[in-house]
């Protein structure tokens, strides 16, 4: 059985308190949201915090509130299940709340937050085990040595990112807003991820507030696609997020794909997008671009070995997903989920 090693648990009621545990311990603390990642984590001695600080009891984290202008607050520690049934965001957001609903299972989504998926660690095969299977190994690049067991030779890890809300976020423009120090901070979603799959320590020291989704359209259709082995659960071998602003007269006026799980941050596919500007869903010109998109999806994804499923399989997958996920965002259903 594995054990969590020792720690203490500090549980602030308020933002300030939580930021100012973060600035007295520093390096040596965690924070945790739900902690459906971070325990597992710990169990593995992939986190060895001496101190916790825990979320749960900072209840102005919570919650999710529509502005003036239509743009949507989502706060950090609102729970995936919470997301997933906001009828706010299933109406504008909805590749995010498809999203959200296809996190792991039931009884997770009741636990992790929003901000818990948006800050999710990188997830490799070669890293995600136990202290003894990895010191076995001889470690890896991200976790206590020196090489990467995926690509070799390979001076930048490429644990890939595993978050569900993270290509539908992209897809929406979204914003983060964080606390630290020095006050709020405001930054494209774009901007938290790196290339490389080392922990992210950009935000150190600072704590994920709210995640703000401009207004969408009238026009707005999105959807979420995710493969995954077994029906929940499961992190995605691949997951396909699709967003077309649909016009007055039924064209494509804007589109968004982006993919996660095939390199350490979500990636933007912005050709295959773009050849579906001007077509109308339902017609010949929307089926070629479907197919064309397809194909450009898959020059621009390439899968590695860094996560369970075969890469081949999973690039052979990326036209497949591109398809049938846009096609459920010009439905209006979703998402698309097949094993």
């Amino acid at each position: 059985m594995l054990r969590l090693p020792q720690f203490e648990l500090a549980q602030p009621r308020t933002l300030d308190e939580a930021c100012a545990l973060l600035v007295e311990h520093g390096e040596e603390a965690q924070l945790v949201a739900g902690g459906t990642d971070l325990v597992p984590n710990m169990k593995h001695e992939l986190f060895t915090p001496k101190v916790v600080i825990s979320l749960a009891k900072v209840a102005e984290l919570r919650g999710v509130r529509q502005e003036a202008d239509g743009a949507l607050v989502l706060g950090a520690l609102t729970t995936l299940e919470a997301l997933a049934q906001d009828e706010r965001v299933r109406a504008r957001a909805p590749a995010l709340a498809q999203a959200a609903g296809l996190v792991a299972g039931p009884q997770l989504r009741r636990m992790g937050t929003l901000g818990g998926n948006v800050m999710l660690d990188t997830r490799c095969q070669w890293y995600n085990q136990t202290y003894f299977w990895r010191q076995a190994l001889g470690f890896c690049l991200k976790k206590d040595g020196s090489a990467c067991h995926v690509v070799a030779g390979g001076a930048k890890c490429v644990a890939a990112a595993s978050n569900d809300t993270a290509p539908a976020l992209l897809s929406l423009d979204a914003e983060l807003v964080f606390h630290g120090p020095a006050g709020a901070r405001r930054i494209a979603i774009d901007a938290l991820y790196s290339a490389d799959g080392i922990y992210n320590k950009t935000v150190r020291g600072e704590i994920l507030v709210e995640v703000r989704v401009p207004a969408t359209p009238a026009g707005h259709r999105g959807a979420y696609g995710k493969l995954r082995e077994r029906g929940s659960i499961d992190f995605p071998l691949l997951g396909i997020a699709a967003r077309l602003d649909l016009s007055a007269d039924g064209t494509v006026a804007s589109a968004a794909l982006c993919a996660v799980a095939l390199q350490a941050r979500p990636l933007r596919l912005k050709k295959a997008a773009e050849v579906l500007l001007g077509t109308r869903p339902g017609t010949a010109d929307f089926e070629a671009a479907l197919q064309e998109a397809g194909a450009l999806a898959q020059k621009q994804c390439h899968p590695l070995d860094n996560i369970p499923g075969d890469a081949d399989y999973r690039r052979e997958m990326v036209p497949v997903y591109v398809r049938r996920t846009l096609l459920a965002a010009a439905e209006g259903s979703g998402p698309v989920h097949h094993v």
